[in-house]
């Protein structure tokens, strides 16, 4: 098997390294590499930047704004937009609904919904998970009652992403109370503005509202939101889940910090040398790229074993590059904590004992981070299906115990 990139690959990688930095504000890529928080407005202007060259929605059918592209392209220009700290096309869009509806929706869902999308002049988010039905989320509550032309949906979902920005929401809803756990399910679309509806925001370990709990109280959802068939809708959020779980491997993010490790370690002081010249560090750090050098050939291959599949069911070796993609993820948190050390403290003492915020601009300001970035990547092991959950869908469908 030759892993090299051709010519031809190689001048298409340069080509959109060259697009991603100089139409997406340094300022954006910047806080991507940081691991600080975006605004709505930086999310849209990303967005909309990759909108205008095509770039949105590669991975769609070319009749709705996809390119047509090889898998090693689609491999490139997703490590290239996480390398170079381009923040990715909303995945609540291009990576989760959008090819839900493609796959499943009616033709009058497509034209409706895909084109708003994929220029982010509607802004979705993911109503799956619920209290008690996370890794379980077959176990979901939220009911959604058909009477007459709609839907009246009851429930609560909760660690809904970025929900006080969205205009819409996908949420799976049990429409069969009767029938078994993984049937009675339906995949319905919702307008955010419809009456009924509350967001609450949860703040996270790091200080920021990233997730909330959405409530619904009798919200009345036209029947034509239905995308598939009524009570099929675990079909829809297994491919789905499929989808986001290539999507978690996030290879490029992890070279790109790999790199910012080295860096920084390069300059911080371990004693009386860097610490980039402590031997232990050094293989942490070599492990962690053996890793990922590991994972990057995995993703490969499963994305051209994917460009061969006939059918709409998700390839389940994509389990293999969530549990490794986030347990990576993880560990390079973990190594930027190490070259933060006392830096990273979210107060420290000035040698006239006087206490200053590590948050505050100064020349160490970049492991203001280090330590919220830390905490907040725990979830990465548990967000797509716990990796508990991946283990049992490798052992069952790849192994065959």
């Amino acid at each position: 098997m030759d892993l090299r990139f051709s010519p031809e690959e190689n001048a298409f990688r340069q080509e959109l390294r060259s697009y991603f930095r100089s139409a997406v504000p340094e300022a954006i890529r910047t806080k991507v590499n940081e691991n600080r928080h975006l605004t709505k407005q930086e999310w849209v202007t990303a967005h909309q930047a990759l909108h205008a060259k095509g770039l949105a929605v590669p991975h769609w059918p070319k009749q709705w704004g996809g390119a047509d592209w090889t898998p090693v392209q689609h491999y490139i220009y997703t490590e290239e937009l996480q390398f170079n700290g381009v923040p990715q096309p909303l995945p609540f869009n291009v990576s989760m609904c959008g090819p839900v509806v493609i796959a499943f929706g009616t033709e009058e869902q497509k034209k409706r919904f895909l084109p708003r999308m994929a220029s982010l002049d509607d802004w979705w988010c993911q109503g799956f998970s619920e209290p008690g039905a996370g890794s379980d989320l077959a176990g979901l509550k939220t009911s959604a009652v058909r009477k007459g032309d709609h839907y009246i949906v009851n429930g609560q979902k909760t660690w809904t992403t970025l929900a006080q920005h969205a205009d819409w929401i996908f949420c799976l809803c049990r429409t069969d109370p009767e029938a078994k756990k993984q049937l009675g399910i339906s995949f319905i679309l919702i307008d955010m503005k419809t009456p009924g509806i509350t967001v609450r925001p949860i703040q996270t370990i790091d200080g920021g509202r990233e997730v909330n709990e959405v409530f619904f109280d009798d919200v009345k959802v036209p029947v034509e939101n239905l995308v598939g068939q009524e009570h099929r809708g675990w079909d829809c959020a297994k491919f789905l889940l499929g989808n986001e779980r290539t999507g978690i491997a996030r290879v490029g993010y992890s070279k790109q910090r790999v790199q910012r490790i080295k860096e920084l370690a390069a300059k911080v002081m371990a004693g009386d040398k860097p610490l980039i010249e402590d031997e232990h560090f050094r293989e942490k750090v070599a492990a962690v790229e053996v890793d990922l050098k590991a994972l990057e050939m995995t993703q490969m291959r499963v994305l051209a074993e994917d460009s061969k599949r006939k059918d709409k069911l998700p390839n389940p070796m994509s389990s293999i590059l969530k549990i490794r993609g986030s347990e990576i993820q993880q560990a390079t948190t973990a190594l930027l904590m190490e070259v933060a050390g006392p830096l990273a403290l979210p107060y420290q003492m000035d040698g006239e004992g006087a206490m200053h915020g590590s948050n505050e601009p100064d020349d160490n300001d970049w492991a203001a981070p280090a330590a919220p970035t830390y905490f907040n990547y725990r979830k990465t092991s548990i967000y797509g299906g716990s990796n508990e959950i991946q283990r049992n869908i490798l052992a069952k469908a790849v192994l065959g115990f």
